[in-house]
């Protein structure tokens, strides 16, 4: 055997789990902020009086500023390193930034006004500020996998370790909003900015605490240099765009995204304004959800991975979701407790689709390595813009009247709703896509007789 191929043997050995525990930390703080985003940002702007369409336009903002910073922060990436740093000043960007997104509207203060117009671009400015640090921390975090180790089974146990604490994260949210709403009740739109900027302010705390683990615990990825010799090497976009795997692995993980973004964005309105359950249940149904994503991201690391176990377990998440979306549609409300065994299978698909979706992107990268923050930032930015597009225009089409029906209009058990076919029909559409697409990949692994050792032997 050469010393070219030694070289690889040993950077493809299995990493330890102290070092795929520090790096799943690493997102919290992103997580947990997103969670906030994307389960209470729309009721919140509509509680305080903002239009449907106008709160969209502030998601949507938000997401355009997070879609375009993916495509700098890669290329930036790639060109200089540094890792860390890009997670530092990013986590540091959200942690300033994310407090005035729940905040009040700062223009109306400054111009001593209060208009719909001004609050829209206040939210969306800051929106769009916290979307810019979000983005940095995300590509640089998402990148570290593919820099750290050539094993492949070592690479999705850090996916999958990062989904872990992803659930974590987001429990962690409904726990601190189920202690907020219990202590402080609203009674004026100043009460709610108050209980969402304490959720927001608390959710700060927890995740820089995260992030400082992080940040000392998990070294500067060198595999770069070790691979190529050259940290400011680079790989040109068009080498990516010549191959079909890259136009593949981008829309199984943008549809993935589509799938967890948009059906978040959408369970609080199902399960209050569709079933009409208990506020509880706004925190309970996606706690379970959370519970058995973190319990199932947690078993993968165990399977020692090929590309035909990716597309096998990705193919059974999209499959079960299909199922899932079905019943979301045609649910009556006098059903409504079986929601609470539909979140759990949802749990079980979510994590299957997301830990493969991810890990397909490390196959796709292999030893490119030098050129895997664009491929990360290239599919953030595709599952950005698509995701917000998607947003607006469903969140645009609610009106006051489909988000408040009333329980005794006749249609109620059979009313196919905006927040139905956000919830349900979306998801279930993605994942018969993805399943598809999936199922057409050659995901072979070109070091693959190195990988045969299970991780955590």
């Amino acid at each position: 055997m050469s010393n070219h191929d030694e070289s690889f043997v040993s950077l493809a050995q299995p990493i330890g789990r102290w070092s795929i525990f520090c790096f799943g930390l690493g997102h919290m703080l992103n997580d947990i902020t997103a969670a906030c985003w994307f389960t209470y940002l729309l009721l919140f702007l509509t509680d305080i009086g903002l239009s449907p369409g106008n709160a969209a336009t502030v998601m949507l903002s938000g997401q355009v500023a997070d879609g375009l910073t993916t495509i700098v922060a890669g290329e930036l990436i790639d060109r200089f390193g540094r890792f860390k740093i890009w997670h530092g000043a990013g986590s540091m960007l959200v942690a300033v930034s994310f407090s005035s997104v729940f905040g009040g509207c700062i223009p109306c203060i400054f111009y001593s006004r209060s208009s719909s117009t001004l609050r829209t671009v206040g939210y969306s400015f800051f929106a769009a500020i916290f979307n810019v640090g979000w983005a940095a921390t995300q590509v640089s975090h998402m990148s570290m996998i593919n820099c750290m180790t050539l094993n492949s089974t070592s690479r999705v146990a850090l996916a999958s370790c990062r989904n872990a604490f992803n659930m974590v994260a987001n429990l962690s949210l409904y726990a601190v909003a189920l202690l907020v709403f219990s202590i402080s009740k609203a009674k004026s739109h100043v009460d709610i900015e108050h209980q969402y900027r304490m959720i927001a302010y608390i959710s700060i705390f927890i995740g820089c605490c995260f992030v400082v683990v992080f940040l000392v615990g998990t070294k500067e990825p060198s595999l770069k240099v070790a691979v190529h010799g050259n940290r400011h090497a680079r790989i040109s976009w068009s080498y990516w765009f010549k191959k079909v795997l890259y136009y593949q692995v981008a829309l199984a993980y943008v549809l993935t995204r589509l799938i967890i973004n948009v059906s978040q964005a959408f369970l609080a309105y199902y399960v209050i304004n569709d079933l009409h359950m208990a506020q509880s249940a706004t925190a309970l149904v996606p706690a379970i959800i959370y519970v058995f994503s973190f319990i199932v991201s947690v078993t993968l690391q165990e399977v020692v991975w090929t590309g035909q176990r990716l597309k096998l377990y990705y193919s059974a998440g999209g499959i079960i979701w299909m199922f899932c979306g079905a019943v979301i549609l045609i649910l009556p409300t006098s059903m409504s407790a079986f929601m609470y065994v539909v979140s759990f299978v949802i749990g079980v698909a979510n994590a299957l689709m997301v830990v493969t979706g991810v890990s397909m992107q490390t196959v796709l990268v292999g030893r490119d390595l030098n050129g895997c923050a664009f491929v990360c930032g290239s599919l953030s930015f595709l599952d950005k813009i698509l995701c917000g597009l998607a947003l607006y225009f469903l969140e645009s089409f609610q009106s006051n009247t489909a988000l408040h029906i009333s329980k005794y209009n006749p249609l109620n058990s059979t009313y196919i709703s905006v927040t139905r076919y956000g919830l349900g029909l979306v998801p279930a559409v993605c994942a018969f896509l993805g399943v598809a697409v999936t199922m057409s990949m050659d995901l072979h692994a070109p070091y693959a007789k190195y990988l045969i050792e299970s991780l955590l032997e």
